[in-house]
């Protein structure tokens, strides 16, 4: 039996995880396995039932699960917050108490989406990249940090325990991809955290001899990755820039949408789609669930070890896709869209009975 916190946060992440709650139970009946899934308040929506942003509750049920299911947090109601109450802070501390060090933001362009990219076809065509972004260090959690009416500021630090466990979760991917490629994305011309990140992972990297290693600046990959994101196969950087260049993937692919994430620890872990809560949009049933029902598939493959499911996840995606569904964010202009409900249910279709 698999316990699953679901935790549908704000804006539209209520409608992308019930698609995604969806795919879990189909799957569970289709192949005999039990699943038991428990649902709580977190961000904006825990904040107006309860005054708090995370409750012990919550927290509680996310420490005893064996997976945890998010939707997205955060709208324009609660930024006027101070800055420790609002949704995103709530956000980073629950990825600190559960351990969450390493976020996994996969980057894969399908075929029958080719044309929804901004860049041309024969750029992305065949693009199948994986970014490992530091999750609980960095200038997001570095102290001192704040701001007065003369100056704002924050500190970027890492410590050698933290670059280490992430390079080698990075190394250990290459060496289950084929082409057992690394590339480690700093600012060590300018930044002496970034000289340190460095140094620690080329040295993680004397281990993992079979393994490529590169070097390159953020600056710079951010443009490689729009010129030539074909070259790239496995990226591993800090919290800052990893953040940054996943949005960048988010356009390679034809929409935030597309793009799930798995954010792991040495014990727990968290499951969700990488775009946000888009308030515009929230309640209208036209968001597009694939990231949070891709997001299932990571959870299937690293938390429940059954990366078989996870295969079938990703076959039905593309066959929905390449039938021609489309929500309105990786539409071309003229073509018919459909609901949030209707992708889903279609992907659920190609899953078979």
């Amino acid at each position: 039996m698999y316990k699953i916190v679901s935790i549908p946060g704000d804006g539209i992440g209520p409608e992308v995880v019930a698609g995604a709650v969806d795919v879990l139970r189909h799957l569970s009946k289709k192949h005999g396995f039990e699943i038991v899934i428990e649902e709580h308040p977190f961000g904006g929506a825990s904040y107006d039932l309860h005054g708090s942003m995370l409750t012990d509750e919550t927290l509680a049920a996310c420490k005893e699960c064996d997976a945890v299911l998010l939707g997205a947090v955060g709208g324009p109601k609660w930024e006027n917050l101070p800055h420790e109450h609002k949704p995103e802070a709530a956000l980073l501390k629950i990825r600190r108490e559960l351990g969450l060090f390493a976020n996994l933001r996969p980057a894969k362009v399908y075929d029958a989406l080719i044309d929804a990219s901004s860049l041309k076809a024969d750029v992305v065509r065949g693009t199948d990249f994986i970014v490992f972004r530091e999750l609980t260090g960095g200038i997001y959690f570095g102290e001192p940090r704040g701001y007065d009416e003369g100056k704002g500021w924050n500190t970027m630090v890492y410590e050698k325990h933290e670059v280490e466990r992430i390079a080698r979760l990075a190394f250990e991917a290459a060496q289950k991809r084929g082409s057992k490629k690394v590339m480690s994305i700093d600012k060590a011309n300018v930044l002496e955290v970034s000289q340190f990140w460095r140094n620690e992972v080329h040295r993680v990297h004397r281990d993992f001899g079979d393994i490529e290693l590169g070097d390159m600046y953020v600056d710079n990959a951010a443009m490689q990755i729009v010129r030539n994101p074909k070259q790239f196969d496995v990226i591993v950087t800090g919290n800052l820039f990893g953040d940054i260049l996943s949005d960048i993937a988010g356009m390679i692919t034809g929409s935030l949408g597309m793009l799930p994430s798995a954010s792991i620890g040495r014990i727990h872990a968290m499951y969700e789609p990488i775009h946000g809560s888009a308030p515009d949009i929230a309640g209208k049933n036209i968001a597009n669930p694939i990231a949070t029902i891709a997001s299932v598939a990571m959870m299937f493959e690293h938390s429940f070890c059954m990366p078989e499911m996870s295969a079938q996840i990703h076959e039905a995606i593309e066959a929905a896709l390449a039938e021609g569904m489309r929500t309105a964010d990786i539409a071309a202009p003229g073509e018919k869209t459909v609901s949030t409900t209707e992708m889903t249910a279609a992907i659920i279709r190609h899953l078979g009975a």
